[in-house]
């Protein structure tokens, strides 16, 4: 893997060696801090030259500049002060972390002409040159010269007039940034490598961090009567698992908020086979499993005060003699019958019980899934937003906020009788589609048949869980999508 930024704080002075940035806003210039550190003044007088005005994000370097011992000097546009919120500076963050290339020695002056960034701000920068910083090359064993990682990592550190406010807050950020990145791992791993046993045992990993965490096996859950998921998963001999993680950081009695996700960790299609052209990308169908992996380990390691459980159904979809058959009809947990018409539509059977029996268990006061559900939603929205498909007025308007504040954005997407219509079945209580058009909606559909009255979302990530468009924060095939999302959800609504 890429070797990781270690990121410090301190109070400001000014650095003698290495590389320094410094933040320059709209038309404000340089702090009298970041002046002092080029007294030569050789960034100044770049400026003009480079047309530089402090727009956000562009950049001007110096390299050896006269009058200092330092190694690079880099001016950052900050843009206009008054737009500077929490994923700005995720984004500033980011911009530095693309421009440090063989640095080891780097340094940060935050302050800024007519701005005082809080130890907020500085968390939020550090952040964003975390989730840059990421790539997923652990099995890369050959390298070009050019491309050679350093000896050492690279040290950060973040000049700031709020260092210990700065410390305090990175703790927090830092352990949602390691959310993000657990789940990012998981959709990066080939599939030989992660299956569902693999993959549950990652899950357990989250004991270390005071998870709770237990592992059904196929014997558990074909007494529960989760035929729904079973009948996915009997092509396969790598077996099914499902993971219950409990993290109890809130009052003992309160009924906790719950998160599902679909962790096919490959899809084949089944005997409804996918095309050989992209069949590749189906390592990632687990994304929204990953997500709820990597949330459990966020609030766990930031201590969120909250009763939160998260449950993954794992399956890998394969094809052998013993695999499942379009025309077969199985029975979900809840006792239910399905018609499977299509076994590439495999992931909402896989929710189906788990939905049911996390709704039967825990009680929760709500329950969101992520999966990775159809190429339908990807039609509807692209890759820049996930569909939202929610029983609650609510709970949709929450999640809504969360993702304009995380920018891992939704747009909420329909429900009805209309739709719910298309998938009864002649032959038994549903099937598990219903038509070609609006396939993202019928399989929302199809899952809200398994949450009772429970306030409930569906979250299909299908088109930001992997593969999605490479931006400020993220340059890696699989996002993580999902869990700053989440987290801001339970932190803002439903931490005591």
């Amino acid at each position: 893997m890429s070797q990781r930024p270690s990121i410090a704080f301190a109070k400001f002075s000014a650095p003698k060696t290495g590389m320094v940035f410094l933040l320059s806003a709209d038309e404000g210039g340089l702090s009298d801090a970041a002046k002092a550190c080029d007294p030569g003044r050789t960034l100044e007088r770049a400026f003009p030259v480079a047309e530089f005005t402090g727009k956000f994000a562009s950049a001007v370097e110096v390299l050896a500049p006269e009058g200092t011992s330092l190694d690079r000097l880099v001016a950052i546009g900050a843009g206009k002060v008054s737009g500077l919120d929490e994923y700005a500076w995720l984004k500033l963050g980011a911009t530095i972390a693309a421009s440090l290339r063989k640095a080891t020695d780097v340094a940060v002056v935050l302050e800024m002409a007519g701005a005082s960034p809080s130890g907020k701000d500085a968390a939020s920068l550090a952040a964003g040159i975390l989730l840059r910083s990421y790539s997923f090359d652990k099995y890369k064993t050959r390298k070009d010269k050019d491309d050679a990682e350093p000896k050492k990592p690279v040290k950060v550190t973040i000049h700031t007039t709020a260092p210990a406010a700065a410390k305090k807050a990175f703790a927090d950020a830092e352990a949602v940034i390691d959310g993000v990145l657990l789940a990012r791992d998981l959709v990066n791993e080939p599939a030989n490598m992660l299956g569902p046993v693999e993959f549950a045992a990652r899950a357990k990993e989250l004991e270390a961090l005071g998870v709770k965490v237990e592992i059904l096996a196929e014997k558990e859950m074909k007494k529960l009567g989760m035929g729904s998921l079973l009948g996915v998963a009997q092509g396969s001999p790598r077996g099914a698992r499902m993971a219950i993680m409990q993290w109890n950081g809130g009052k003992p009695k309160d009924s906790p908020v719950a998160f599902v996700g679909k962790g096919v960790t490959f899809d084949t299609g089944g005997n409804s086979m996918k095309p050989a052209s992209g069949m590749e990308d189906m390592k990632g169908d687990m994304g929204g499993a990953a997500a709820v992996t990597g949330l459990m380990h966020a609030l766990a390691a930031r201590k969120a005060k909250a009763n939160v459980v998260g449950i993954i159904g794992l399956v890998e979809n394969a094809v052998d003699g013993h695999a499942q058959r379009p025309g077969d009809i199985v029975t979900s947990m809840s006792g239910q019958t399905i018609e499977v018409l299509n076994t590439d539509a495999e992931g909402r059977l896989v929710l189906a019980d788990a939905l049911w029996y996390c709704n039967d268990r825990f009680q929760p006061k709500f329950m969101v899934n992520l999966a990775t559900l159809t190429g339908a939603i990807m039609v509807a929205l692209g890759q820049h937003y996930a569909g939202l498909f929610s029983n609650n007025d609510d709970l949709a308007l929450r999640l809504t906020a969360a993702g304009q504040a995380t920018q891992e954005r939704l747009w909420r997407m329909p429900l009805g009788a209309e739709y719910d219509k298309l998938i009864d079945s002649k032959n038994a209580d549903m099937k598990n589609i219903g038509g070609r058009y609006g396939g993202a909606i019928i399989a929302a559909q199809f899952l809200q048949r398994f949450v009772k009255e429970t306030p409930w979302a569906h979250l299909d990530i299908a088109g930001t869980a992997m593969g999605s468009p490479s931006n400020e924060i993220n340059q890696s095939w699989g996002s993580g999508f999902g869990v700053r999302l989440l987290d801001r959800l339970v932190r803002d609504n439903y931490e005591q």
